[in-house]
């Protein structure tokens, strides 16, 4: 197994572009990772099944991310190819309401912010909820991101997807489980594009949800500090952060690591915080939780090159 070697293999044979030992603290919203051996930005669905070719030869493990707003990579890195989405998968389109049309269609490299204060320019109604949510709209769809009332799965008519061995697959809306933090889109699985249910609103309504929206967030969220956002998944019933804060782990910090003292279910990077800070205080708040109220936390944030 050699990454450079696939690396050689890689060069000048894709659209996108290859950078090897590529530090993944550029590219996540914790400004923290070490190297991923490979980081590939695909331009195209070409670029993408060329990659799976290479990595499949050289037998290499693989992943693939949007804007790095979720995620955990370890200090190591990892010893893989990080795959990512370029230029045509950023491309989107309006419904012409003129012309019957009701939905949007971009591709899953589209930033999600993007796409929701374009809706907004053009007075479609079905995204103010995801206003102030980071990353793309195939992290989005992936995690059925949204509010704790609306999720993003309940505007998506279908989403297509590439299957390393099977080529591409479209799911309908109903096809899809669309859980709490989870769309049921499997891991191996890259999302490519989606077409999401939109319709013409009242504009002023459309900005006073949003506005509403974005003033709960800023309240409610350190959204001035790198982090991961919610680091634990709400048990049933109940809220990770009410729990972590009733333990008074607010402003815990191991390390540059620290629960957020805005919001507990934040752990943010408050001084040049290394992976392993953030785990131990994971593992820690875990703890406490179970001991107290019997319960374990599942992690939402997605862990990258941890054994």
């Amino acid at each position: 197994m050699s990454a450079f070697d696939a690396y050689c293999d890689l060069e000048g044979t894709i659209k996108g572009s290859i950078q090897y030992d590529e530090p993944m603290a550029r590219h996540t919203s914790y400004r923290i990772g070490g190297p991923a051996s490979l980081f590939i930005e695909c331009s195209n669905i070409a670029d993408i099944k060329r990659c799976f070719e290479v990595i499949s030869d050289h037998g290499l493990p693989w992943c693939v991310i949007g804007k790095g707003s979720n995620l955990l990579v370890s200090d190591e890195g990892f010893k893989g190819a990080v795959i990512t989405l370029g230029t045509e998968f950023k491309a989107y389109s309006f419904p012409n309401v003129d012309e019957g049309q009701s939905l949007l269609v971009s591709g899953a490299g589209a930033i999600l912010s993007t796409l929701v204060q374009n809706a907004f320019k053009g007075g479609y109604s079905g995204l103010e909820y995801c206003v102030g949510i980071p990353g793309t709209l195939g992290g989005a769809l992936f995690m059925n991101a949204g509010s704790g009332q609306e999720w993003i799965g309940g505007v998506v008519q279908s989403v297509t997807v590439l299957a390393p061995e099977l080529g591409l697959k479209s799911y309908s809306a109903a096809d899809l489980p669309w859980n709490y933090r989870s769309s049921g889109i499997l891991v191996g699985e890259v999302i490519l594009e989606a077409k999401l249910n939109m319709q013409k609103g009242h504009l002023p309504s459309i900005r006073a949800k949003m506005e509403g929206s974005l003033r709960r967030r800023r309240k409610t969220q350190p959204l001035t500090v790198p982090s991961c956002g919610s680091v634990f998944r709400n048990p049933v019933g109940d809220s990770a952060g009410r729990m972590i804060e009733s333990l008074g782990l607010k402003g815990f910090s191991i390390g540059g690591a620290k629960v957020s003292e805005v919001h507990a279910n934040f752990i943010v990077n408050d001084n040049k915080a290394k992976a392993a800070d953030v785990i131990e205080i994971i593992m820690h708040v875990q703890q406490r939780v179970k001991e107290e109220y019997g319960q374990e936390l599942q992690p939402e944030v997605r862990f990258i090159g941890f054994s």
